[in-house]
């Protein structure tokens, strides 16, 4: 039975037996048996990355005349099948494996190896006539193409999801800016009253923040356009030729669209995280902005009768399994969550920043599953917020009817009356629960007139002489 299911392959270990028709070979094998550890795999982003590099190197190396015209070409057309997620099922090795990525990138080596054997006739496992290490690995090391494979996918994520999907959402919350901007409501800090804002003042807020966001993703993807090829083991090269790595970028570049470079040092470039771990920091501040975006909108749309209720948000779907007409603020918790994932990647990731030992960092797998999952989650939830939340946002009638209840409408007293007069008008409307303006009338000399436009809410919204 065992030999109808499986195939004996030989590598530099002795003898291994893996899955019969499997594309992977005895060195995934091994790393898929040593570590059992969760069902957490590298994703799509970096197959199809680590299969871009293969693809470039095996074209550049045909250029060099360092490969044979018949491998080379065979092994372009099998990355291009891992480019376009023809095996994603055949990359068996768990995130928490070998520190540097070996695993993996032998995963990939024998992935493309395989599929071009069998393109040429030959038979699976065979090593022959493409050897995954010869001829897929060729100028290559785990050491420089694993943090090049996450500066690679990180960067594409960001310029193809994250920042159009951020994008999205401050244009969806700078029309509601417009929307609402006429809509004048109390203002709150210490989540107590306080002078009126204009509801589309607060939504300007909230687009500024994703505004900055996106210069945020900005700033990580100019760090991780930079990359690690061409240090092979320790960041000297050997094994390579001298040209090899500047033209594989050459052909990245023209691939992906992205302003790619080589690292001016190749010894900080792999023995570090540093660029993934500022990245990360630009992510978890991104995160850290939504959560408040997020929990403000839950706040201003509770109730509906007995919270603040100065928004209503769209009905997605039932709140309760007991309570019949119960609507909850799903999309914005579900923004709050991700958010919270994201600040945890980040923790993670700074761990794995600082264990880098001489010349190699050895959590480099935890580090790239986090840092794509960051951009992922975050490009989606952003996404899905502009469309499932924002965009279904309607201004109440709740938050104008409360302004001239609000007790820091004194402010606008102050200049007039001063400050202490006014704080302990306050006081006593706060004690009798008047207006401010019915107990202005009351103990001061201000008419009526002269109150309504002292303390005419839309004129507190903008600095005036």
């Amino acid at each position: 039975m065992a030999s109808q299911e499986m195939r004996l392959e030989r590598d530099s270990m002795g003898e291994l037996e893996v899955p019969v028709n499997a594309y992977y070979g005895g060195n995934a094998r091994r790393a898929e048996l040593n570590f059992p550890i969760s069902n957490l795999r590298l994703g799509r982003s970096f197959i199809k990355a680590i299969g871009q590099i293969k693809q470039s190197a095996a074209v550049v190396n045909l250029d060099l005349d360092a490969l044979d015209e018949e491998i080379a070409n065979a092994i372009i057309a099998s990355a291009q099948r891992v480019i376009d997620g023809d095996f994603d099922d055949q990359f068996v090795v768990d995130i928490f494996q070998t520190g540097s990525g070996t695993s993996t990138n032998m995963n990939a080596n024998e992935v493309i190896s395989n599929v071009a054997i069998e393109s040429l006739g030959g038979e699976l496992g065979s090593r022959t006539p493409v050897h995954p290490n010869d001829h897929v690995n060729k100028g290559q090391s785990s050491n420089d193409v694993f943090p090049s494979t996450i500066h690679l996918a990180a960067a594409g994520a960001i310029k193809d999801n994250l920042l159009p999907a951020l994008k999205e959402l401050e244009d969806s919350l700078r029309a509601k800016s417009e929307e609402f901007w006429d809509v004048v409501k109390t203002g709150r800090t210490h989540l107590q009253d306080a002078t009126p804002i204009r509801l589309g003042q607060e939504f300007l807020g909230y687009a500024g923040q994703l505004e900055f966001a996106g210069k945020r993703a900005e700033k990580a993807l100019a760090e991780l356009s930079v990359l690690a090829l061409g240090g092979t083991a320790v960041g000297t090269g050997i094994g390579m030729h001298p040209e090899f790595a500047s033209r594989v970028i050459d052909r990245l570049r023209e691939l992906t669209g992205l302003d790619l470079s080589e690292t001016t040092n190749h010894f900080q470039a792999q023995s570090t995280l540093d660029a993934a771990v500022s990245a990360s920091g630009e992510l978890k501040s991104i995160a850290v902005g939504l959560l408040k975006i997020a929990n403000d909108v839950r706040w201003l749309g509770s109730g509906p009768r007995a919270g603040i209720g100065e928004i209503a948000l769209p009905e997605v779907q039932p709140g309760s399994s007991i309570m019949p007409g119960k609507v909850n603020p799903v999309i914005a918790e579900s923004v709050a969550m991700v958010s919270a994932q994201v600040i945890g990647n980040d923790a993670t990731i700074a761990i794995a920043g600082q264990s880098g030992n001489f010349e190699l960092n050895v959590m480099m797998p935890v580090a790239a599953h986090n840092l794509l999952e960051s951009i992922d989650l975050l490009a989606a939830a952003s996404e899905n917020f502009a469309r499932q939340c924002i965009n279904g946002l309607v201004a109440t009638k709740k938050g104008p009817e409360m302004v001239m209840q609000g007790l820091a409408i004194c402010t606008a007293l102050a200049p007039i009356i001063g400050y202490d007069e006014a704080a302990r008008l306050a006081h006593v409307a706060s004690e009798s629960g008047e207006t401010i303006k019915e107990v202005a009338l009351r103990e001061t000399d201000l008419s009526d007139a002269e109150l309504d436009k002292v303390l005419e809410p839309l004129s507190m919204t903008e600095p005036k002489a």
